[in-house]
């Protein structure tokens, strides 16, 4: 007799997914485990009996399994079959429920940069970045095409006033789907307020969340524009720890035991700026804690599309919306140059977000959302999101052989399983001071070391994006940074 989820799981198969059929018998899995239908340390049917039971092929369930196994959501009993892994905690409590003179000094106060101001250096500089994609590889005719398109269609239908500053719906419905079809999000256009990159929506989201202070939680390591943004709006920032399986969750309780949280700010799918993976199980506890102290888990999702290892893990607001406020950027799938950001929250949020959209920017680009919104109806995006991840799969790899080459004896990094970032840990600092203080004789420019760190007990290393290099330049570019730092 098929058990009560089987009968669920089937229901949930859809023929027009963009998903194969075991990616979405793994999500349906997961999402059973979440809802504790499925417990740690419950066996699952055998492969045969679970294919007979949901009417595909036995393969199809046995690549499912493998697949939850890599991700560490299930492990092999060996003989006596699979069953859900022992160590996810309970899942009861995670349950799913925006030409005059020049200035001379002035005689008026005012709000200064930081000592490290957070800007591209001026100059001509070769600008090593912290992974972006390689804007190179994007077609212009079907982006000039979007805009021209784009521009006459609002020409015709008086489109080229003021507008919604949650975005134009054409648009927020577009990445809603997106978020439905490829992450597992329940949205709907309602659920998206439209923002000028990321970095936009943190801040906004920043901005409703939290009062002078208030403690926001971040790692040791982070991304430090995220954490100026928080410390812009009042937020006494408070580090955990952090380790090769994410977060460090019981750091999380000791730290909300002692402040008042009101936010946490993470990056799971791969950690800025040390590209590991959050395990499912520190997810679930991460989330089970922010039920408990009532604070807010932002997820700043910025690279969901490129992964070259397993299936990336579904994203902590697909599992507990009302815990989780998802910040997500077309930049990586597109250009940095569109500027188009996303927050996927609560409707009442996205109202909220939207009104300090209209303090500031009044409406964003319609023009350039609509043409982003083309380019997802036309299957653009999703087109070169695969063409790319099979070169930046390449250039991953071609990227470690020269770092082997060149910088073997100076780093030790992991190969990242997705993203387009290394994250290089140097086993002599001095090695990396010099490099730091030497690269503008050698016409380079990157992040420093200290950028990343949110307090002083944070390791120091450098994030290096390669995906935005053909073989050749990352060959030059690290050879450049070995003569850096030799002495």
């Amino acid at each position: 007799m098929a058990k009560p989820w089987t009968v669920l799981l089937r229901a949930s198969f859809r023929d027009d997914a963009d998903l194969p059929r075991y990616m979405q018998i793994a999500h349906g899995l997961i999402h059973e485990i979440e809802r504790g239908r499925l417990l740690p340390g419950e066996y699952l049917p055998s492969s045969r009996d679970l294919a007979t039971a949901l009417a595909v092929n036995r393969k199809t369930i046995v690549t499912a399994y493998e697949e939850l196994i890599a991700q560490g959501w299930l492990v092999s009993g060996g003989t006596r079959g699979t069953m859900v892994s022992t160590s996810l905690p309970s899942a009861e409590s995670i349950a799913p429920a925006p030409l005059a003179a020049p200035f001379g000094d002035t005689e008026y106060p005012f709000l200064g940069p930081p000592d490290r101001p957070i800007a591209i250096a001026p100059g001509t500089w070769r600008k090593l970045d912290e992974g972006v994609p390689d804007g190179r590889l994007f077609p212009a005719d079907p982006l000039a095409r979007a805009y021209r398109k784009a521009v006459e269609q609002a020409s015709r239908d008086n489109g080229l006033g003021y507008r919604d500053p949650r975005g134009l719906p054409r648009l927020r419905q577009e990445i809603a789907e997106m978020l439905r079809r490829q992450r597992g999000l329940m949205v709907t256009a309602d659920h998206i307020c439209i923002t000028r990159g990321s970095q936009m929506g943190v801040f906004l989201t920043a901005r409703v969340l939290i009062r002078p202070g208030d403690a926001v939680l971040v790692e040791r390591l982070t991304h430090e524009p995220a954490v100026a943004a928080f410390r812009a709006c009042g937020a006494k920032i408070v580090t955990v720890g952090l380790d090769e399986d994410g977060i460090d969750v019981a750091d999380v309780e000791r730290q909300c035991r002692r402040h008042r949280v009101r936010a946490i700010f993470v990056t799971p799918h791969h950690q800025f700026p040390t590209t590991v993976s959050m395990r499912p199980e520190r997810r679930l506890r991460l989330l089970e804690l922010a039920r408990q102290f009532a604070f807010a888990v932002i997820e700043d999702d910025y690279d969901h599309e490129f992964h070259f290892g397993a299936q990336p893990l579904l994203p902590m607001a697909s599992y507990a919306p009302a815990r989780v406020i998802y910040a997500g950027s077309m930049s990586k799938l597109l250009v940095p140059a569109l500027r188009i950001g996303y927050i996927a929250a609560a409707p009442q949020v996205i109202d909220a977000l939207a009104y300090q959209i209209s303090l500031i920017d009044g409406m964003g680009n319609s023009v350039t959302e609509d043409a982003a919104a083309e380019l997802l109806a036309t299957g653009e995006v999703r087109r070169h999101v695969r063409k790319t991840a099979q070169i930046y799969a390449a250039r991953r790899d071609a990227f470690a052989r020269s770092l082997e080459q060149e910088m073997a004896d100076l780093v030790d990094y992991r190969l990242p399983d997705g993203g387009l970032a290394f994250w290089l840990r140097f086993r002599d600092i001095a090695a990396l001071d010099r490099m730091e203080a030497r690269a503008p004789e050698f016409g380079l420019s990157f992040a420093s070391s200290h950028s990343y760190a949110a307090d002083d007990s944070a390791e120091r290393g450098l994030r290096i994006g390669f995906a935005s290099l053909t073989e050749e330049e990352a060959r030059e570019v690290l050879r450049t940074l070995r003569r850096c730092a030799d002495k």
